[in-house]
């Protein structure tokens, strides 16, 4: 399950996971998501909160994912994780020859700089 908050006069996301992702949190991801794009072209950014890396309830979850984010990763500016996991360090280096945003990765008692750093991209 995750949670979804929309700072609407920032246009920033911040996801929270609370257990393994399941095809169900990509469907409102994708919900919440399009009635933001329906009024603004783009996400300013994403902010993921987690303490370690969730993984997927089942192989059609991470299936999903997948989906989830070749659709919709035009539309964001920037990704901001905030987490000490050491799998999701990995990510940012990654990521960056597959998907358009910026990523940056903040330790968790970063988060304020991290929202910052969504704000401005500094």
């Amino acid at each position: 399950m995750i949670h979804v908050e929309l700072l609407r006069d920032h246009g920033i996301f911040v996801i929270t996971p609370d257990g393994p992702l399941d095809k169900a949190d990509f469907e409102l991801l994708t919900e919440e998501l399009g009635r933001f794009l329906a009024s603004k072209q783009k996400v300013a950014g994403v902010m993921i909160r987690t303490k370690s890396f969730p993984g997927w309830r089942s192989f059609g979850a991470l299936l999903s994912h997948l989906r989830f984010v070749a659709a919709h990763h035009r539309h964001i500016e920037r990704i901001a994780v905030v987490t000490d996991s050491r799998f999701l360090k990995v990510i940012p280096h990654v990521a960056r020859y597959v998907v358009r945003p910026r990523i940056k990765l903040f330790g968790s008692q970063e988060e304020r700089s991290a929202l910052a750093w969504l704000e401005t991209g500094q």
